[in-house]
């Protein structure tokens, strides 16, 4: 069998073939062929659902529970600032750079390789593996597309970067569009209604809209304008306003709950629309077995304001990965070496032998 280290050597060369690889959302071809190639070189014949791989091990016994490791190949586009080319890995001072090494790139090979031990022997739940696509912009190509595909999960780990610490519980997002109609007039005589004062009047209410509760791991949903639009000139008072509000969500609201309490307080000239429902916010009860077993190992379960494709299952579900999520989609991103070298270990920890 082979050992940590050497999990550790190939998992470093399969990540540094990763990042020369450019893969934005979309375009995750050449990086989805070097992960079937790896699981065809370690004996497996993954399925291919577009650009995704899901391998089952070869001890799968659809009497036992299954338990998902599941990352991400995509990457966002770099962005500026990068002092070295995001795409050519390079080892300096006990870190690999590049695109994608911290988000999620270690955490992709490293569960990989996680899969590779688990499924030396026989546990008391079957491994599954799955390598997903258009992680980064929530994509019809990715995790959705995978969904019916999957056998009943009974957990899934997701790998982000965490620090290596169980992220039990996520924040969704609702994106909220409003159009806020007035009345044009003149700008130079007391004509009109102005759309843009009265879209300061719901933006103000928006501010200070307070949920009565609070999750113990993710605190209060947070509604936050972040774009606003009107007037076409300096003379026109404006007939209409649009603005856009960010809402992250807590386990304790789903969107569609969120939505018909904040609607309630519109005025009827103010309209809202939501972009999606979808991501709704998710929790593993902290009394779950794999979360009473990464306590008992010293790991501290916290909540995560960052989403993943966590936000699309429906299973129970969690994140722990190798980095820091203030490195992601940032110039100059990075892995520390001994980050992923202590990956396999930690994850091997909480698996191996895992009775869920």
């Amino acid at each position: 069998m082979a050992t940590y280290k050497e999990h550790f050597e190939e998992s470093l060369d399969l990540l540094k073939r990763l990042i020369a690889q450019p893969s934005p959302s979309r375009s995750e071809q050449a990086v989805s062929g070097l992960v079937l190639a790896d699981l065809r070189a370690h004996g497996y014949e993954p399925t291919q659902i577009g650009l995704n791989l899901m391998a089952r091990g070869h001890h799968y016994n659809p009497s036992k529970p299954n338990l998902l490791l599941n990352s991400h190949m995509d990457t966002v586009k770099p962005v500026q600032g990068w002092q070295t080319d995001p795409f050519t890995p390079l080892v300096e001072d006990g870190r690999l750079i590049g695109l994608g090494s911290n988000d999620a790139g270690a955490s992709l090979v490293s569960l990989l390789h996680t899969f590779y031990l688990l499924d030396s022997y026989s546990q008391k739940y079957n491994p599954i593996f799955l390598a997903t696509a258009q992680e980064e912009v929530n994509g019809d190509g990715g995790m959705k597309m995978v969904l019916t595909h999957l056998p009943e999960i009974e957990v899934a780990l997701i790998g982000e970067p965490t620090g290596m610490q169980p992220a039990i519980a996520e924040k969704g997002l609702m994106v909220l569009d409003f159009t806020v109609e007035g009345k044009a007039g003149h700008a130079a005589r007391a004509e009109g209604i102005n759309a843009l004062y009265r879209a300061m009047d719901v933006i103000s209410m928006l501010r200070d809209f307070r949920f009565e509760q609070d999750s113990p791991f993710l605190g209060p949903v947070r509604m936050t304008v972040t774009m606003v639009h009107a007037g076409t000139q300096h003379n026109v008072i404006p007939d209409t306003c649009t603005f856009t509000a960010d809402v992250r969500s807590n386990e304790l609201y789903s969107n569609s709950r969120i939505f018909e309490m904040v609607g309630a307080s519109l005025p009827e000239w103010c309209h809202m629309r939501a972009r999606s429902f979808n991501l709704n916010s998710s929790r593993l009860d902290p009394g779950h077995p794999i979360v009473r077993k990464a306590v008992s190992l010293g790991l501290e379960p916290y909540g995560s304001p960052t989403l993943s494709d966590q936000a699309v299952l429906s299973c129970p579900s969690f994140k722990m990965g190798p980095g820091d999520s203030a490195r992601s989609h940032t110039a100059g991103e990075y892995i520390r070496l001994e980050e992923l070298e202590a990956a396999v270990p930690a994850y091997m920890a909480l698996l191996d032998g895992l009775e869920i």
